[in-house]
């Protein structure tokens, strides 16, 4: 206990667990450069003083009587008790740290402490820009048996998972991810995307058409000359462009986005107040797996903005589907979120993107409804699944599906498991029940018409739901009864 030093404001505590990061860092890097140049091993005895531990911020809550009613969807107590967490790079996390402890701060009478854990960094955590450290020079088993390295056995997402309730007296949890847990998915998006996980922004669409990558880019370095909020573009391949950069174009087409399995673009702006364009591709696991990481970023929401095939007459090609309900045919989540759980819809969300499609598109009234439909969009993970379709027929029917596609199951449920706003607008690309199928000449005649204007309603929805305060987005329906602090 008296190795932890008390914070006088939530800015304070933050500086303290910068200063405890890298110090730690520091000292890990400093050892592994010591042994890689031949020299000894750290001590058992400098591990057990935690020279390579993570920090831990801890809050400590312990009012006369119950808590006071809050009624936002977070930074708020439901009990009074100790809350700690471990944190992994305080910097990145800065805003959010400060935010979250100043909401807390001013509606609590309460105690911030930061201090070193019991929790150790792994060493492949730490040798991102450490040139001096030629890790060929070592056998991996040496570096196991004498650093901490990351033991996947100790981490897990049983907390978001609903899997570890709090014990009465016991120490709880003041965010939905411990630093492990978010160094893990922060190196994998990094190795995903070819971009630096620093660069992702707030705001996320997700696509499965290089298409809108293609439209993406060319607005985003338009946006780039006009004046506005946006001051930078990070495209996969590790490229960096901004208002100044001569054939900024170029470069990011020439960038080698192809040897990544999820490129990702960024559009940036003060606060992480931008946009970012992931292309996730095909399928449902590659849906979960970016939404996974994506989520220990803490994004204000994400949304995706893929194709669909039409499931109804009427549906036209190149209409939009607006998703209010899933049929979870993708089964990538059934162990994490069980069938029976229900995806409700972010009212907010619905609201902007309807709002959206009606700004960009011009239309209104009847116009509008007959062009944008409201329904149940039937995720699955087999793309032949029209194979089988005497097998599905039912269920389609009873479901009322209106749009069969591959990810927008899977991304609405994680974010209600990982509490992050979401929303689904498609674009009928075919319709596959009817006779009008993806062929060649059609799909580009399709795709030449609806990308623009499909990213352009994306885009737009986030400025609204920028413009309307992105905190409104944070539905209670999202969390549990017994849920952390922080959002």
């Amino acid at each position: 206990m008296s190795d932890f030093s008390t914070a006088t404001s939530p800015q304070e505590a933050v500086d303290q667990l910068e200063a405890l990061y890298q110090a730690s860092v520091d000292r890990l890097r400093t050892a592994l450069k010591t042994f890689l140049d031949g020299g000894a091993p750290p001590t058992p005895e400098m591990r057990a003083e935690k020279a390579f531990a993570y920090p831990l911020l801890r809050v400590t809550y312990a009012p006369d009587g119950p808590p006071p009613p809050v009624s936002r969807a977070f930074g708020k107590f439901t009990d009074p008790g100790v809350y700690a967490s471990t944190i992994t790079n305080p910097g990145l996390f800065r805003d959010y740290l400060v935010e979250q402890l100043s909401l807390l701060d001013d509606d609590y009478d309460i105690t911030i402490e930061t201090g070193l854990s019991d929790t150790e960094i792994p060493f492949s955590y730490v040798l991102d820009g450490a040139d001096d450290l030629d890790m060929n020079a070592a056998n991996p088993a040496d570096l196991v048996r004498h650093f901490p390295y990351a033991d996947l056995s100790k981490i897990d997402d049983a907390l978001p998972n609903g899997l570890r309730p709090s014990e009465a007296g016991e120490q709880r949890p003041l965010s939905l991810f411990d630093a492990p847990r978010t160094d893990y998915s922060l190196q994998r998006l990094r190795h995903y995307t070819g971009t630096p996980y620093e660069d992702v922004q707030q705001f996320i669409l997700f696509t499965n058409y290089h298409r809108y990558v293609d439209a993406f880019t060319a607005w985003a370095i338009r946006q780039l000359k006009e004046d506005n909020h946006y001051e930078a573009f990070s495209a996969a391949g590790n490229v960096t462009v901004d208002a100044n950069t001569p054939n900024a174009h170029a470069l990011v087409e020439g960038a080698p986005w192809r040897r990544f399995q999820m490129p990702a673009y960024h559009l940036k702006a003060p606060g992480g107040r931008g946009i970012t364009l992931v292309n996730i591709g095909v399928g449902p696991s590659n849906a979960k797996n970016i939404t996974d990481h994506l989520a220990v970023l803490r994004p204000q929401c994400w949304l995706m903005i893929g194709h669909c095939g039409g499931l109804r007459h009427s549906q036209r090609l190149g209409d939009y589907v607006l998703a209010h309900a899933y049929l979870r045919y993708d089964a990538v989540l059934d162990e994490d979120l069980p069938l029976e759980v229900p995806i409700p819809p972010i009212a907010e969300i619905q609201i902007a993107l309807q709002n959206a499609v009606a700004s960009v598109s011009g239309d209104s009234g009847e116009a509008l409804k007959s062009r944008l439909r409201t329904g149940t969009v039937a995720t699955y993970a087999d793309r032949n699944w029209e194979l089988r379709y005497a097998a599905q027929a039912r269920r389609i029917n009873q479901s009322r599906s209106i749009a069969v596609d591959m990810e927008s199951a899977t991304i609405a449920a994680n974010g209600l498991r990982m509490r992050v706003p979401y929303g689904t607008l498609l674009c009928v690309s075919d319709k596959p029940l009817h006779g009008e199928l993806k062929l060649p000449g059609a799909a580009n005649l399709f795709y030449q018409r609806s990308v623009s204007e499909h990213l352009a309603a994306g885009i737009e929805t986030i400025e609204i739901l920028k413009r309307d305060d992105a905190a409104a987005l944070h539905s209670r329906k999202l969390r549990s009864f017994d849920e952390p602090p922080f959002r």
